[in-house]
């Protein structure tokens, strides 16, 4: 496949990533804070990250395929070091999000709905921790694939 389409594609799937942790982090978690209740807001919480989480998944499928098809013919000895630096925080913060998707969103999801309020915020509380680690990290991405030569 061509590298332009490659690197597209890849830039795509991390602008749907980073960018959609961004807003729920700055824009939409103080806004729901503010005008609903933690029922309702739990509840918004479940029902958008879902949605948010399966797009994830899929552009996670993209930006590791296409990150890894872009590594040069020689594999890890011949990429540059950023490129080393950006592989390596990407699969953290996969990894990170995988314990989000499969260990911590289905017990908010399941205290959500049984109103176990407490124990849903303190779920919540977690993916909110998590998220503004990975947000850390994906700046350090950033500077890692601006840095690569």
């Amino acid at each position: 496949m061509p590298h332009a389409v490659l690197l597209f594609a890849h830039l795509c799937a991390a602008i749907v990533w980073v960018g959609g942790m961004f807003f729920a982090y700055a824009c939409l978690r103080p806004a729901a804070a503010q005008v609903l209740e933690p029922p309702q807001r739990l509840g918004l919480w479940v029902a958008t990250f879902r949605r948010f989480f399966r797009i994830v998944a899929v552009a996670l499928v993209f930006l590791l395929g296409s990150g890894f098809s872009m590594f040069p013919a020689g594999g890890l000895a011949n990429a540059p070091h950023g490129w080393l630096a950006m592989m390596t925080l990407g699969l953290v913060m996969t990894g990170v999000f995988a314990y989000i998707y499969g260990v911590v969103y289905p017990a908010l999801a399941r205290h959500t709905d049984a109103g176990e309020w407490p124990a849903a915020a303190a779920r919540l509380n977690r993916i909110r921790q998590l998220v503004a680690f990975n947000l850390v990290l994906s700046v350090l991405v950033i500077a890692s694939a601006a840095s690569a030569r």
